[in-house]
């Protein structure tokens, strides 16, 4: 009556074992380590680990070894948060100019573990440290770029269209059109409307001058704001997914803030760096027909536009861009094989590079400009206070002769070193924001604090854990053991799933845990009291593990699934601390009806199943 086919057993021994052998590189402590780097404009050598080594000693820090990584940086491991503070401090007062070090937690893994490919868990920002940001987002910018792209949109469908006109220029939150005379008002209107209807138009009449005013509907500008909040967290998201941050939560926080949780950022500096940059490029010919020194008097032409290059020399371009980085799908940094020097491979979409195609072949022979436009954070002092400005940078990285026509994929040179190559490559790849940021609020969590934490939250589950055995021990005598056992099988199984579905665990998950303990045990306290009460009727011992076992069955599964539903509405509608929490809630929910129903009942009955017995030792 109780026994398991030998197939059954087979399979709840193996799910065990496997969920044994997933949640096995969680049991291997952590080490303070330092992450070193190279610095800017210095690169890690076969010797780097020796310099390190030798700051370390001559500052009379002791160290466990160090460990070179995948991406060719180096890992410092120590025995102590202390001596990893020292360890950093001598590393920057001695290697400053050549390696940069960051601090963290590394897991030490034995040889054989690293070569099944099992990693450990891994853990949120407030367990494992790292950087909290709070980012603004300028919508005001977001809404005056729209008005200059409609500017230069209009002035090259007049231009093309051959209507005359006296200026296109941007009003606060309108876009003036000026004409001369109501006749090529009237053209200019038919023009712009075909292709800009969905803007609010009206024909103005003012001291003489024929105007045409365009502007956004408040709805226009309501979804404009929006898609450009939504389009800064993807491309956030892409950055940080290219530095290789593991688990980031970027998420939107009201009408024009976006919150980035880092956990175990390596490097709090060059994330920041990365998150507010704006790089992108911008391809334009160079205006030969005019004299750039005339330009430098103030005598600029229409269709054409003044830069500077890096050194601070002018430079004539045309207004009209050919290729923007919006147009870019792809970019790699490298070094030019013939001068040497930094570059970075561009590939374009589809009509990006038609257009492209198109330029260089009515041009060739004639000089193009590659633009690198950059929103830089600068602080001012006004009365007295820093106050944080954004300031748009543009200028020329490099003019070359168009040799022949070329399309989708060609290379950019001109650019200072070869991180400024990689870091520009990355923006690329990842996209140009919609809108410029601000970090408004930064918080960084120190590894030692998470391993506080961490700490505090195993007490709590260990705590939770023996107060359960004590009281089941204690009121269920034997049965209640197994029941102990396959709790601690629960708490296995749910790191194991854990870790195999990547999901982060934060100390909100370990009062998921917590909790899980008390639910997991709640279904054999059912079973064995519908035991005890099958006892009293008189039933035999056998016949009382079955009907235990089978008439609490719908009462845990309906107890679960309630426990479940609230958990899926938690994740659908929490976010961060809260979707952790009811992601361990599930996970936990799921391993405890597998190990109170399947994994305590083959227990029983491979101790007492089959058994005469005269009582149960519940």
């Amino acid at each position: 009556m109780n026994r398991y086919p030998l197939w059954k057993n087979l399979m709840i021994l193996g799910i065990v074992l496997l969920g044994v052998i997933l949640a096995l590189p969680n049991v291997f402590p952590q080490d303070p380590s330092i992450e070193v780097s190279a610095a800017r404009r210095a690169e890690m050598t076969a010797g780097s680990a020796d310099e390190i080594r030798a700051a370390l000693e001559n500052a009379k820090v002791p160290f466990k070894r160090i460990d070179t990584l995948d991406n060719g940086k180096l890992l410092v491991r120590f025995t102590s948060s202390g001596d990893q503070l020292r360890g950093q401090e001598a590393i920057e007062g001695t290697l400053s100019e050549r390696y940069r070090s960051a601090l963290t937690l590394s897991t030490d893994l034995p040889g054989w573990v690293r070569a099944l490919g099992l990693k450990p868990m891994t853990l949120g920002l407030d367990l494992r440290g790292g950087v909290y940001v709070l980012i603004d987002v300028d919508m005001e910018a977001a809404v005056d770029q729209a008005l200059e792209r409609y500017v230069e949109e209009i002035r090259t469908q007049l231009r093309d269209a051959k209507v005359r006109y006296t200026t296109v220029s941007r009003l606060q939150h309108q876009v003036v059109v000026k004409f001369a005379d109501a006749q090529a008002r009237e053209a200019g209107y038919q023009i712009i409307a075909k292709e800009f209807g969905d803007l609010k138009l009206e024909n103005v009449d003012q001291g003489g001058d024929y105007l045409i005013t365009l502007a956004m509907t408040p709805m226009q500008e309501k979804q404009l704001k929006d898609f450009a909040l939504q389009q800064n967290v993807t491309t956030l998201r892409n950055r940080v997914n290219a530095l290789g941050v593991a688990e980031p939560n970027i998420a939107r926080q009201g009408e024009r803030r976006i919150v980035v949780q880092l956990p175990g950022a390596q490097d709090p500096g060059r994330l920041k760096e990365i998150l507010g940059a704006t790089a992108t490029l911008e391809y334009r010919l160079v205006d030969t027909e005019h004299s750039v020194a005339d330009a430098e008097a103030g005598k600029v032409p229409a269709a054409s536009r003044l830069y500077r290059d890096r050194d601070g020399r002018p430079v004539l371009l045309k207004r009209r861009v050919i290729v923007t980085g919006d147009q870019i799908t792809d970019a790699a940094s490298g070094f030019d094989p013939q001068s040497g020097t930094p570059m970075v491979t561009v590939a374009l979409d589809a009509p990006g590079g038609r257009r492209m195609f198109d330029m260089t072949t009515e041009n060739v022979g004639k000089p193009m400009a590659v633009v690198f436009i950059e929103n830089r954070t600068i602080t001012k002092q006004v009365d007295g206070k820093p106050v944080k400005q954004t300031q748009k940078v543009e200028e020329v990285i490099s003019v070359a002769t168009i040799r022949e026509p070329f399309g989708r994929r060609f290379q950019t040179t001109g650019l200072d070193s070869s991180e400024e190559a990689h870091n520009l490559a990355l923006l690329l790849r990842a996209g140009a924001l919609a809108a410029p940021i601000q970090i408004v609020e930064e918080r960084t969590v120190g590894p030692s604090l998470g391993q506080d934490n961490i700490d505090q939250g195993m007490m709590s589950v260990t705590i939770g854990f023996l107060a359960v055995v004590v009281f089941m021990g204690v009121y269920y005598s034997w049965f209640g053991m197994v029941a102990n056992v396959v709790l601690l099988l629960n708490l296995v199984l749910i790191v194991a799933i854990m870790g195999l579905l990547g999901a982060t665990l934060t100390m909100p998950g370990i009062a998921g845990m917590v909790l899980t303990i008390g639910m997991a045990v709640d279904a054999n306290v059912l079973i064995f009291e519908r035991m005890r009460e099958e006892i009293r009727n008189g039933n035999t011992p056998q016949a009382c593990i079955a009907a235990g076992y089978d008439k609490a069955l719908s009462a845990i599964i309906d107890g679960n699934v309630t426990t479940l539903i609230a958990a899926v509405v938690l994740f659908s509608f929490g976010t961060g601390p809260i979707k952790g929490f009811a992601v361990t809630l599930t996970v936990g929910l799921i391993a405890s009806m597998f190990t109170a129903i399947t994994c305590s009942r083959a227990m029983i009955n491979w101790i007492w199943g089959g058994k005469r017995l005269k009582s149960l030792p519940v």
